[in-house]
């Protein structure tokens, strides 16, 4: 027998994008499929697996794992390898990118003065509050008063920012530089 449990996930998942909740299990039943009572014990092995919660009040939600993504193996970016259908392990994109959620918020990249370091016009960017990064991270500095995402360097007149694209000159401060954050992860939609 084929375990249809991914299927229906996915269709549940598709579901939730599109409308930002959770139907009933009427709904699940028919969005699937399959009977409400075979909806309620698909329903109940998404709780068990993590997928899904249960409010008190009976109304579900998505768990930490439903917002997981399979983990399919890796991919040579040079020559090309035999690709293989077996399936890794699930993870969430928070899981993998952000270790500190209270401290971790989101930067959204605007020009191209970052390029040579992968970074691109409207790439987003995880950013953990740190106000102490280690000279050489990628960081958003507020410098002047104005915001910029570069290099953190030190040289013979202090701190100063390095840009990763030589059509930009290095910043350093007149007046100030604060640390807002390290740069930890990005993403972009293509």
């Amino acid at each position: 027998m084929v375990n249809k449990d991914p299927f229906y996930l996915g269709r549940l998942q598709d579901y939730y994008a599109l409308h930002r909740l959770l139907p009933s299990y009427a709904d699940i039943a028919r969005l699937i499929g399959i009977s409400k009572q075979g909806a309620v014990k698909f329903i109940d092995r998404m709780i068990f697996a993590g997928y899904i919660r249960k409010a008190p009040n009976g109304r579900l939600s998505p768990a930490n794992m439903f917002f997981a993504r399979p983990h399919v193996g890796r991919a040579p970016a040079g020559f090309a390898s035999p690709a293989t259908e077996a399936l890794g392990d699930a993870i969430t994109i928070d899981e993998y990118l952000v270790a500190h959620p209270s401290s971790t918020v989101l930067v959204e990249v605007r020009g191209d003065s970052m390029i040579d370091a992968g970074i691109h016009d409207n790439d987003f960017l995880i950013v953990e509050r740190n106000t102490n990064p280690n000279i050489g991270k990628i960081v958003v500095a507020i410098v002047d008063g104005d915001f910029t995402i570069k290099y953190l360097r030190s040289g013979a007149n202090g701190l100063f920012l390095e840009p990763a694209n030589e059509e930009y000159p290095d910043i350093y401060p007149e007046t100030s530089l604060d640390i807002y954050g390290e740069v930890v992860g990005q993403f972009r939609k293509f």
